[in-house]
């Protein structure tokens, strides 16, 4: 019986992510995402810091925008959303500051070299990447969205709740 249960939800999981990724051509659909998600920390690695932000959902980018726009508050400087968004868009110092810091406590190639990828549910606009790094037990859930028929990696929506967790 459970022989059959577990064929039975192997059936149903492959015909559903079948159908779910893309009706007319599933594959194009996969390799979308992880194009996207490669994409990212690739630029990460290469320090391209307009295609950081071209890879990322909107909730990210605004979360950014928000957070470097306290930070900038506090030291005395004040600038607009709209200014922070567009120094992002072309990697000026804003944009390099905030990305230099993020790369000094994050290496790329800890996903491009020394993790195994794996395909997670793909339902609608979202999707989602498990990345198993070599030297962790347990794997991450890397979240995309389709936003504009692109898909976007969401650095807020996989690690934004974090921040709200006791350390």
């Amino acid at each position: 019986m459970k022989n059959f249960v577990a064929i039975c939800l192997i059936i149903w999981l492959t015909f559903h992510f079948t159908s779910v990724a893309s009706s007319e051509n599933p594959g194009s659909e996969l390799k979308n995402i992880l194009f996207s998600a490669e994409s990212l920390f690739k630029a990460m690695k290469g320090k391209d810091y307009p295609a950081i932000w071209k890879f990322l959902t909107i909730k990210s980018k605004s979360a950014i925008v928000k957070n470097v726009q306290k930070a900038s508050a506090k030291v005395g400087v004040e600038y607009s959303k709209k200014q922070i968004s567009a120094d992002f868009g072309i990697g000026g110092p804003l944009s390099k500051a905030y990305w230099d810091s993020y790369l000094a406590e994050f290496d790329p190639d800890m996903v491009l070299e020394h993790s195994r990828w794996e395909m997670g549910i793909i339902k609608n606009k979202k999707a989602a990447i498990i990345i198993h790094y070599e030297k962790s037990e347990k794997p991450a859930l890397l979240k995309l969205n389709k936003e504009d028929g692109i898909w976007k990696v969401g650095l807020e929506e996989t690690f934004g709740a974090r921040k709200i967790l006791p350390q």
